[in-house]
């Protein structure tokens, strides 16, 4: 058979990615193969070993990368071109479209470089494993963090696949796409190139190294047992317009109405009320927030529920007489510095209020990246009309406690993809997750299908109820399976409530954290060091 051109090869593996991929739920075991004609193609480049073969590595590798990101996540053009000028726009779209294409490309790069020092394929395959988690793993922890395209998330759909994420998180499920994808790689090398028996060897461990972790899997969802602790929570989708809340409809009519859905389906004994992201949109002095007019209106529709908490968003506000904080602003009347956060509060029956500001912060849209560095970029971004110093942040995780003692993580929006963010509150007394949230801005589009099931793996690697209360998206609860147990349409006005089961058993990815990502990032690092080191001896070796 002759040989496909590398360029359909790539095509092909970048169509398979995109349709495996949610909200495409049932192909999501494409995954396990998506990636095969990728491979397929870089080793017809690497075999011919012509010219410029590093080039065309990265070029080939890099069309797969660049379309099934930007076919997936195509929708986050719409929410950035609300508020910046067109350049801008663009110029922030490079960090989901391109950077983590290029981060991507850079590890199969690296891989190559690898390959042309250490001729043994098996530990070529290792360093790859390698770079690409640290590659996932870079881009969830710098200040150009966008981990919605991280390979284990492609099972969020297909979560029965999933369930040992609560000992590995999703790196866990990354490692286990990409060693399918070089094994079944090999399989189809090996059907190609040998004959009799030998052929299928390879297919037959690809063959158990699918089976294995599935049947696993499969036998802890039919097997998992949730411990009986219920509360009662309602969760409320207000489905106020996003361009409108600020201005458009008062703060006041919009309390009216999350009030109003909140009474339509409450229960006496009721213990928690979950309102959305920015469901009070007034910038509230957080010093002052018991003289709050909406403060006070919401503790007066929680007074009619005794054991009765309210965990709301907000945007809040804190002022300073100095610079306190890096995101702190200088306001010229007053003489005084201040930052705005997008908040978390809790009310209840009682004075006792707490807050927890948004940490994880959308690079270039909520926060300049690099501030430290960049700080001389300030006055030029500013002027093209993007957000120079942006929103405040806290540097860990919260967890908020009720009167009766029950403790709730609050997530707030574009955080939920931090599996190891959250799982952090729950470890310090969590027992459910809350994740309010704005998907609006995105429209009708894949993007508020993807981050609705995305939580599902966070409800998988914590065993928490995730109740999730979006302003427009999609809201409702998933269990500790990470079943989807109810939830709103998209676009509609309502109110959900449910009794959900508390939990505060650890798992062990609670426990230990990303430590598979850190693991292999380290080795990537020493790995990649040993390119250089290995190119030297090698130029050296042939001048001898």
């Amino acid at each position: 058979m002759k040989p496909k051109h590398p360029l359909l090869l790539a095509l092909l593996s970048a169509f398979l990615l995109w349709l495996a991929w949610p909200p495409h739920t049932f192909a999501a075991p494409l995954l396990l193969v998506g990636f095969v004609p990728l491979l397929i193609a870089l080793d017809q480049i690497i075999s011919k070993n012509e010219k410029k073969t590093g080039k065309k590595v990265f070029l080939t590798a890099g069309l797969t990368f660049l379309i099934w990101n930007t076919a997936c996540i195509y929708w986050v053009y719409n929410a950035i071109s609300a508020y910046n000028s067109p350049v801008v726009s663009l110029l922030i779209c490079i960090i989901p479209y391109g950077l983590g294409a290029l981060l991507m490309t850079f590890a199969f790069w690296l891989y190559y470089r690898f390959l042309k020092v250490v001729s043994k394929k098996s530990i070529a395959y290792l360093a790859l494993l390698c770079f690409w988690i640290g590659m996932e793993y870079l881009h969830a922890t710098w200040d150009l963090a966008f981990p919605w395209m991280t390979l284990g998330n492609g099972f969020a759909g297909l979560h029965q696949l999933a369930q040992w994420y609560e000992s590995t998180g999703v790196y866990g499920g990354s490692v286990w796409i990409l060693l399918s994808n070089i094994l079944a790689f090999e399989a189809y090398k090996s059907y190609k190139n040998q004959t009799g028996y030998l052929r299928f060897r390879p297919a037959i461990a690809w063959l158990i190294f699918l089976i294995v972790p599935a049947a696993i899997s499969l036998t802890r969802y039919y097997t998992y047992k949730e411990k009986n602790v219920p509360i009662n929570v309602v969760t409320v989708q207000p489905n106020i317009d996003p361009y409108e809340k600020s201005g458009g409809i008062s703060v006041g009519d919009q309390l009216k109405t999350l009030s109003k859905l909140s009474d339509s389906v409450a229960q006496v004994n009721t213990e928690y009320f979950i309102w959305p992201e920015t469901a009070i949109p007034n910038f509230a002095d957080e010093d002052r927030i018991r003289s709050n007019r909406e403060y006070e209106d919401a503790q007066r529709f929680l007074s009619k529920y005794k054991n009765g908490s309210l965990l709301t968003g907000i945007e809040s506000i804190k002022i300073y007489n100095e610079q306190k904080t890096l995101s702190a602003k200088f306001d010229a009347n007053s003489r005084l510095y201040f930052d705005n956060f997008n908040t978390a509060m809790q009310v209840e029956n009682s004075n006792n209020v707490q807050f927890y500001h948004k940490s994880k912060l959308v690079p270039g849209v909520e926060k300049m990246p690099f501030p430290e560095t960049l700080a001389f970029l300030a006055p030029v971004f500013s002027g093209l009309g993007g957000t120079v110093s942006g929103w405040g942040w806290q540097d860990a995780p919260g967890v908020f406690y009720s009167q009766s003692g029950v403790g709730v993580a609050p997530v707030i929006c574009y955080e939920s993809l931090w599996g190891g963010w959250i799982s952090e509150s729950v470890k310090n007394g969590a027992q459910f997750i809350a994740i309010i949230t704005n998907d609006g801005w995105w429209g009708n589009t894949y993007g508020k299908d993807q981050h609705f099931l995305y939580a599902k793996l966070r409800a998988i690697e914590n065993r928490r109820w995730v109740v999730r209360s979006a302003n427009t998206g999609i809201s409702g609860f998933i269990n500790q399976r990470g079943d989807v147990v109810k939830q709103s349409k998209w676009w509609t006005r309502d109110a959900l409530k449910m009794d959900i089961n508390l939990n505060d058993q650890l798992t062990p990815y609670v426990k230990s954290g990303d430590i598979i990502a850190k693991i292999l990032s380290v080795m990537g690092l020493i790995l990649a060091l040993f390119i250089p080191y290995g190119t030297f001896f090698r130029k050296k070796s042939r001048k001898a």
